[in-house]
């Protein structure tokens, strides 16, 4: 029975690895997964998913997944969707139809949480409509569990207040623990890039 799937983690938990590596998974047991991100992903260029650790994949856009006809989907064992945070509840609502009207399994990765601690619209709705739901750990740079994500400024201020979505990465976001996150400590080997 296909399910709805939502695996959410901070900046840098390898959500992006994981679902690259999901995919090709699919693909080694000559299985189609189809890889889908939102058309306001442009962190890492056109129709692409790049994981921090090197690895990448052409995808299409949600909006271009949608233009395609029911025997197109039934074609994938599985649709995988990486930054799912960006989703709309109407979107994700298109999503719980392909696994309940279509059969077919749907995988979204994404950030629970913005750096103010505030639900994504996506993830708002993932958490609400998704049969599973699963946290990809990592950690804090003093070795607890990181549960929120950290947006800082050039001087290395940690941010609390600004626009929800400024597409970033290793220069602009951190995991953080509640406790560090709470002070906008970035932790003592922190450099700040200043370039």
């Amino acid at each position: 029975m296909a399910q709805l799937y939502f695996k959410y983690g901070v900046m840098g938990s390898s959500k992006t690895a994981n679902a690259l590596m999901a995919r090709f998974n699919y693909e080694e047991r000559g299985q189609k997964a189809l890889l889908v991100k939102p058309r306001m992903d442009t962190r890492d260029g056109d129709h692409q998913v790049v994981s921090r650790i090197g690895l990448t994949y052409p995808c299409i856009y949600f909006d271009e997944m949608q233009q395609l006809t029911v025997m197109e989907l039934e074609q994938n064992a599985c649709i995988i969707v990486d930054e799912a945070q960006f989703l709309t509840r109407e979107e994700v609502m298109y999503l719980v139809y392909l696994v309940d009207d279509l059969g077919i399994p749907v995988m979204c990765y994404g950030l629970r949480a913005d750096f103010k601690g505030d639900l994504f619209p996506g993830s708002e709705a993932l958490l609400v409509m998704a049969d599973k739901i699963e946290e990809i750990k990592t950690v804090c740079w003093c070795g607890r569990k990181a549960t929120f994500n950290a947006r800082f400024d050039r001087s290395g201020k940690v941010l609390k207040e600004g626009e929800q979505v400024v597409l970033g990465a290793n220069d602009q976001y951190i995991g953080l623990c509640r406790r560090h996150w709470m002070t906008g400590d970035l932790g003592p080997d922190f450099e700040v890039d200043r370039r």
